[in-house]
């Protein structure tokens, strides 16, 4: 498991029904490409994170392979229509299998 990484998330507390709100996800993360060599010249073995997923009460929202062009804590920010009250389920994949992951609730007012 890499060190220091951590998911952050903003979604909002309540919306209506049927509103489509929008979602930032941002995840601290090294994001080591496995192309650079440290002092010694050894190559720093590649970490990234590879897939992000999100889910609304259990239906997928947003499915993403990264590749190892991402850049350091990559941030996402996408829409998402909301037809009832839920979780939604954040779910990062790192290349050495680790998995980090996230839950925001949303009622609907």
């Amino acid at each position: 498991m890499a060190s220091g990484v951590k998911p952050r998330v903003k979604v909002p507390k309540k919306a209506a029904a049927g509103d489509v709100i929008t979602i930032k996800t941002l995840i601290s993360h090294k994001m080591e490409s496995g192309q650079r060599k440290d002092k010694e010249g050894n190559v720093i073995p590649r970490s990234i994170i590879n897939r992000f997923t999100c889910d609304f009460n259990g239906e997928n929202v947003v499915d993403i392979k990264l590749e190892p062009a991402i850049s350091t804590n990559p941030f996402f920010e996408f829409e998402a229509k909301v037809p009832e009250a839920g979780e939604f389920q954040f779910t990062w994949y790192d290349d050495d299998g680790s998995v980090y992951e996230a839950t925001k609730s949303i009622a609907i007012g």
